[in-house]
């Protein structure tokens, strides 16, 4: 498989980041407790419902349980909320 930036013979077309509105959702979808996490520290892959999870009023950090990096942050202040998947290489449906 390419990498990113590597020519390929695959016709590719730019339109703005509402086109990726379809595909995004169908992963966030996703039952997040068999989804499995892939950690970019370590490469622990392992389901999310086996993760450490550290939570306050205003939000939720996930931790790799294999080396305790964070794998995710959401946060919800003020009536937005915001997601970083920072330490993931990968999520995937079970």
């Amino acid at each position: 498989m390419p990498t990113h930036g590597e020519q390929t013979t695959i016709p590719v077309k730019r339109v703005d980041g509402n086109a990726a509105a379809g595909a995004l959702g169908e992963i966030l979808r996703l039952d997040v407790t068999t989804a499995v996490a892939e950690c970019r520290h370590c490469t622990a892959s392992a389901a999310l419902a086996d993760a450490i999870v550290e939570q306050d009023a205003e939000g939720t950090i996930v931790l790799c349980r294999s080396c305790g990096h964070t794998l995710l942050t959401y946060v919800s202040r003020e009536g937005r909320r915001y997601v970083e998947f920072a330490g993931l290489a990968s999520l995937t449906s079970a």
